[in-house]
């Protein structure tokens, strides 16, 4: 699923200024790159082609001097060619001074045009990164989210299997919900997914028998948090009587989200374990495993070791 923004979103998330009210704010912006139009306000528009024109355009101070500098004439004829239906908003940095004449051209064509204090290059990054998450493909997961001691812990099971009161008592521990029963994903870079709650869910928690609970107003704001990396999916299940459970922990599995693989270990449940415990233990495992250290390795070689002179000794 993709998601799509509009340039309102936009101003709403940045806090860009609008320069001239009766524009379209509801224009689409469906890239993830934005464009510093330097050689085509110069008159050379060969690769201003249409999957250019889509893209934002950022006016910096380099583009902006330029501007001033020309005749109105001349200036009207280079920054026409932003004003077109395909192109979602014009953005100045700097708090820079919007020239008249593309106030004019704002007000006929309906083109957004924006502004911001900030300089140059921070808005750019600022605005990339907005635009990278909320225009990523995003998959949804039925499960739980929780950042445990800073690993972001997907939990997953079928329903009824203790997710969400799990969640709740790793909350009372002091640990951070993330996303309850409906979880957003997207790939950030190949080896990097987030998880979040979808708009309507953010912050909320269904417990049976309580009903909908609200984390940051029960617990306070730092119980949650809008996002986190997914680095580890517990998934939980009934236990099952002569089923054989992973014990020592050498076979290492993985769930795949998009093109990243992402550390997976099943827990099963049932009455007598403390479920929020061992997934406290899970995470902390996980995260000396990325640090390198691997309990179940360092015990499987003290084992042959002992074998070994054992047998040396005999």
């Amino acid at each position: 699923m993709m998601s799509q923004i509009t340039v309102q979103n936009l101003v709403d998330a940045v806090e860009l200024e609008v320069v001239e009210s009766g524009v379209d704010l509801g224009r689409k912006i469906t890239e993830t790159f934005l464009v510093r139009p330097g050689m085509e306000l110069t008159g050379f528009t060969d690769y201003f082609t249409d999957s250019v024109k889509t893209r934002l355009q950022l006016i910096g101070t380099k583009e902006w001097n330029y501007l001033r500098d020309l005749d109105l004439e001349t200036l009207k004829q280079r920054v026409g060619l932003l004003f077109n239906e395909e192109t979602p908003a014009i953005i100045f940095s700097n708090n820079f001074e919007v020239p008249n004449v593309m106030i004019e051209l704002a007000k006929s064509t309906k083109m957004p045009i924006l502004r911001t204090p900030l300089e140059t290059s921070v808005i750019f990054s600022k605005m990339f990164n907005y635009l990278e998450e909320e225009l990523s493909p995003v998959e949804s997961f039925h499960g739980v989210l929780v950042d445990v001691n800073g690993v972001g812990v997907l939990i997953t099971g079928k329903s009824g299997v203790g997710k969400s009161e799990t969640a709740l008592e790793l909350i009372k521990r002091g640990h951070q919900l993330v996303a309850d029963d409906r979880v957003d994903i997207f790939e950030k870079e190949i080896g990097t997914v987030i998880g979040r709650a979808p708009e309507i869910l953010k912050g909320f928690i269904e417990i049976r028998g309580i009903g909908i609970i609200n984390i940051a107003e029960l617990f306070g704001a730092s119980a949650y948090r809008s996002k986190k990396r997914v680095s580890l999916v517990i998934d939980l299940e009934d236990w099952e009587k002569g089923r054989e459970y992973n014990r020592i922990g050498l076979v290492d599995e993985t769930l795949k989200f998009f093109e990243t693989e992402v550390a997976k270990i099943t827990i099963p449940v049932k009455p007598g374990r403390s479920t929020a415990s061992l997934i406290e233990v899970a995470a902390m495992n996980h995260r000396l495993k990325v640090m390198g250290y691997n309990a179940a390795l360092d015990f499987t070689n003290r084992l042959n070791e002992f074998i070994k002179n054992k047998k040396e000794t005999e």
